[in-house]
């Protein structure tokens, strides 16, 4: 996007226009401009004037929306740099759009104390562009045994409590966790597989799997611990999110509790998924692909669909990138011994968007599971354009063609599932407290 900067005296004032503003949270979608000073919103709508001094953005008719609100990835830091650091996913986010990151406690050290959920905090404002809110580990160490310090983590500035890629077996501790975690406010974050179902496969059991001669995960195994966490939900009046959701019978049972929810109140549920559940299948594995061996695994056409409808009809609370950063080596393997996992940040606005331009999404609908549903359920004021607001943005043009190619994505990690696929929607512009941190 092309910058000028009007005459006059010097100002740290930024103008965008010429831009349709975005913002599903207060249902704003018409065209103008908007004023950043001082890192934050000033003035936004028709017929803004230049500030003397103003840099002047021309958005060329491009979507100005919120920076989009991230709430589940993986960081190599600490104890995983080789995979990714900090830094390069910051790189990573800000091509993305991304402006806000909630990270997973799966760590080495796991974020099981408050001093790294504060250090994790810390780094995410030293990078300059990215705001990282720590989820911290809801057992010590991530091993599913014994309760973390649910309160001074949340102290600390967790925003909510999961063991990350790994499932709580025990139903047992399951439940005093959201017992617990209910006395602080908090929300308990769920990876949704059965782990004795689970345990040794590596594709959803079905023909594609038998075909390929790989142990199989039966899509059952997700849907057997959501029906048990949402009953443990009812029953302890706690809150359960269910992370990258995966299968229709699973998010039947998400629907019908929420119905439950809303009409008897006392307990809550919600979940997320990821675009390589609705934007691709077991098929994508293809002849042993292992960039597409993903955890959970990529599932049947039908289920692809029931994820779909659910985005739309609002069972699916949010997008996120599920972002796994993988080191080559983790991945140039043969497909049953590669490490699970696919890379997200510099995809997820883009494959998000076919849904849109397949029609199956309106945009309002895409944008907000982008932005303000994420923020909402992480307690963050990010994910909407106010006046008086971080001036956290992201501008892109909903038909700018580009193609993803593995090895020349931003930040350190290459492992996408989405490699090859051609793509309409371009980040053009990101802005972080005001400052332009990607784009020209």
């Amino acid at each position: 996007m092309p910058e000028s900067r009007v005459p006059g005296t010097l100002s740290p004032d930024t103008l965008i226009e010429r831009v349709r503003l975005f913002d599903p949270a207060t249902g704003l979608d018409a065209p103008g401009a908007l004023l950043i000073r001082d890192g934050i919103i000033a003035d936004l709508g028709g017929g803004l004037g230049r500030p003397d001094g103003a840099v002047v953005v021309d958005g060329a008719g491009a979507v100005l929306c919120p920076g989009l609100v991230d709430m589940r990835a993986q960081l190599g830091e600490p104890g995983f740099e080789y995979r990714e650091t900090i830094a390069s996913a910051a790189v990573a986010a800000a091509f993305g759009g991304i402006t806000t990151l909630a990270c997973l406690p799966d760590s080495r050290p796991a974020l099981d104390d408050p001093a790294l959920v504060r250090l994790l905090r810390a780094r995410g404002e030293e990078t300059g562009s990215l705001t990282i809110l720590p989820y911290g580990a809801l057992t010590r160490g991530c091993e599913g045994q014994d309760l973390a310090e649910i309160g001074l983590l949340r102290e600390a500035g967790a925003v909510a409590f999961t063991d990350g890629g790994r499932a709580i077996a025990s139903a047992r501790l399951m439940r005093r966790a959201l017992a617990y975690a209910r006395g602080f406010g908090a929300r308990i974050v769920q990876h949704p597989e059965d782990p004795s179902l689970a345990e040794g496969g590596t594709a959803t059991e079905g023909e594609m799997a038998t075909r390929l001669g790989l142990p199989g995960i039966p899509a059952a195994a997700e849907a057997i611990l959501v029906a048990r966490d949402i009953r443990l939900a009812e029953l302890t009046g706690g809150s359960v999110h269910f992370a990258h959701v995966s299968t229709g019978e699973a998010l039947a049972l998400i629907r019908a509790a929420k119905d439950r929810a809303t009409r008897n109140g006392g307990f809550a549920v919600s979940c997320d998924t990821a675009p390589p559940y609705f934007d691709l299948n077991e098929t994508a594995i293809g002849a042993f692909r292992s960039f597409a061996r993903l955890s959970p695994p990529l599932r049947a056409e039908a289920d692809r669909l029931a994820v779909v409808a659910a985005l739309a009809d609002g069972t699916i609370d949010a997008i996120a990138s599920d972002h796994q950063p993988r080191d080559a080596d983790d991945k140039r393997l043969p497909y049953t011994q590669a490490a699970a996992g696919g890379t997200g940040l510099a995809t997820l606005l883009a494959v998000t968007l076919a849904q849109v331009h397949g029609g199956q999404l309106t945009l309002a609908r895409a944008i907000a599971l982008l932005t303000s549903e994420p923020a909402r359920l992480l307690g963050s004021e990010a994910g909407t354009l106010r006046h008086g607001a971080a001036a956290d943005l992201c501008l892109f043009d909903p038909e700018r063609a580009w193609r993803v190619e593995s090895g020349t994505l931003p930040g350190k990690a290459q492992n996408t599932p989405f490699d090859g696929r051609a793509l309409e929607g371009r980040v053009l512009g990101t802005w972080k407290a005001g400052r332009r941190v990607f784009g020209a």
